[in-house]
């Protein structure tokens, strides 16, 4: 824990404090954790409803899909203006990271967004 924050990692961790000294530096600025992109939105049906003596109500809505969200682990802007997404790896093997690379993929459709990976 730093700052307040509790961090998956220490790699994390680390990765926050060189960060935070970038951002004193005055090399880069708005720095914010954890930050959620909708990939995909929640999806939705539509269903009639009735009343208790049948009569016909307002269409109800329910979720059917719930939405898809990356969560960055940093989002800053560097000092020439780029807006920069980082996620700190430490493995490059599994189902976890399999996930990772769809979402990352997805970043670069939706938001034009290259998310940078941060290894030590």
């Amino acid at each position: 824990m730093i700052d307040g924050h509790t961090f998956d990692s220490r790699r994390e961790a680390d990765r926050y404090c060189q960060l935070r000294l970038l951002e004193r530096a005055g090399e880069i600025h708005g720095l914010e954790l954890q930050k959620e992109f909708e990939l995909i939105p929640a999806q939705y049906e539509t269903f009639e409803r009735y009343g208790k003596r049948g009569q016909r109500l307002k269409d109800g809505r329910r979720c059917v899909e719930k939405p898809v969200v990356y969560k960055a682990d940093f989002c800053y802007t560097d000092n020439k203006g780029r807006y920069i997404v980082e996620d700190v790896k430490g493995c490059t093997r599994g189902a976890a990271y399999q996930v990772f690379v769809i979402k990352r993929k997805l970043m670069r459709d939706r938001y034009e967004i290259e998310v940078r990976e941060v290894r030590k």
